[in-house]
């Protein structure tokens, strides 16, 4: 019955002051608001490295030729010298157990003619497992083979972009493209991927067989670029070793002598890029958690203005019978209760914040539930910690000089 009335007195004593009530949850809703669209802005950058990087493919090693010195110690460009020959993307596949799928490629850019249509874009040669590697979804159509890699095959598989360029809403498979004024026939289209984390539209590319992209339209006898993807992510960093010793045994490279090729690990990079997403999220919401370390000492100012404006009414309480711990519980009682309707308004505005971020910022937010339960309770717990003074300075004012405060 005593709990009961204390909180029916608190509730009043706020009711009765609805204004100055207003403003002193402004600075807990502000605050949780402000944490709960913070932390829904760095979960969203957080997610869309991850997308990002998982869009390239997933336990993928990138084997490139690196750059070289010339006699002046003048670096050159990557791979001017030193070529990555198809012996070596088959020397990994063969030699090396935890490799899943191996794709040699090559790439430059050419215009894409298509009637009085032309588009330039990216050529890809590859062979069938860049489709895996990569993590590919052929919309319509196929995807290249191996007969078609075995002859020579003008056979291509366009991305989105390019289609909606060079066919606008014709159904491109089975018809025909021109790649260096040689006629090539679309024999399937990608499933759209978007950009990449760099900013890159990866469905503007041209895919075709790498036996074609090396003697049809480029005229090579090298490879630019080895993907390899690993059966599993904690093999990867053993079979990127395993890798480094092939390619320095098959390029003859002794003792210190520098590596002509690089062996770049992409999940090392996602690591490192959410580690770092992760850190700013850490960053901003503990930024916007310094708001409500301001809301709660407004509580606690409010509460101080409340306490000797309420001087007459507690030194009544106490001359009926109400004990320290009486006067304490009711003052703490109110504090609780500015913290858990502040806490809800708040979470209702960060919430809402956060959505029309989304939607009119340009931003990707992601709304979890552990950011609203942990600035909720933070916002129950700096409004009960600020309410402490004030509740102990209430309940030891002395009856007498109370009832005599004008």
């Amino acid at each position: 019955m005593l709990f009961k009335e204390t909180v029916q007195m608190a509730i009043s004593a706020l009711w009765a002051n609805k204004m100055r009530s207003l403003l002193t949850m402004l600075g807990i809703i502000i605050g949780v608001g402000a944490v709960i669209a913070m932390v829904s802005i760095g979960m969203g950058v957080r997610k869309q490295v991850e997308d990002s990087i998982a869009s390239l493919g997933s336990n993928m090693l990138i084997v490139n030729a690196s750059a070289t010195k010339n006699a002046a110690g003048v670096r050159q460009a990557a791979g001017s010298n030193v070529r990555l020959k198809l012996d070596d993307a088959e020397a990994i596949k063969k030699k090396i157990k935890d490799v899943e799928y191996v794709s040699p490629q090559v790439q430059r850019n050419y215009q894409i003619v298509n009637g009085n249509q032309n588009w330039n874009t990216q050529v890809v040669g590859v062979i069938p497992d860049y489709m895996y590697i990569r993590s590919l979804s052929i919309a319509n159509g196929t995807f290249i083979t191996e007969k078609d890699v075995e002859t020579r095959a003008r056979v291509a598989v366009i991305g989105t972009t390019v289609a909606s360029n060079l066919f606008g809403e014709e159904n491109p498979v089975g018809k025909n493209i021109r790649i260096n004024n040689d006629p090539f026939k679309v024999i399937g289209i990608l499933e759209s991927k978007g950009q990449s984390s760099v900013g890159q539209d990866q469905d503007d590319t041209v895919i075709v067989p790498l036996t074609t992209a090396t003697t049809r339209i480029m005229a090579i006898d090298y490879v630019q670029q080895i993907s390899v993807q690993v059966t599993s992510a904690d093999k990867m960093d053993s079979v990127q070793a395993e890798i480094e010793n092939l390619m320095r045994q098959r390029h003859k490279i002794t003792g210190d002598k520098e590596d002509d090729f690089t062996v770049r690990n992409l999940t090392s990079i996602m690591e490192t890029m959410t580690s770092t997403s992760t850190m700013l999220t850490i960053l901003l919401g503990s930024v916007a958690g310094i708001s409500l370390l301001v809301g709660g000492i407004g509580i606690m100012n409010i509460m101080m203005v409340s306490v000797t404006e309420r001087t007459r009414e507690i030194g009544i309480r106490k001359a009926l019978g109400a004990t320290y711990n009486n006067i304490m519980f009711q003052f703490l009682i109110e504090a609780v209760f500015v913290g858990i309707i502040g806490g809800l308004i708040g979470v209702g505005v960060g919430v809402g914040l956060a959505t029309a971020i989304a939607q009119f910022g340009g931003f990707t937010t992601v709304i979890t539930i552990e950011p609203i339960i942990i600035s909720f309770m933070f916002s129950v717990g700096i409004s009960l910690f600020f309410g402490i003074y004030p509740a102990r300075k209430a309940a030891k004012l002395d009856p007498i000089e109370a009832l005599r405060y004008e």
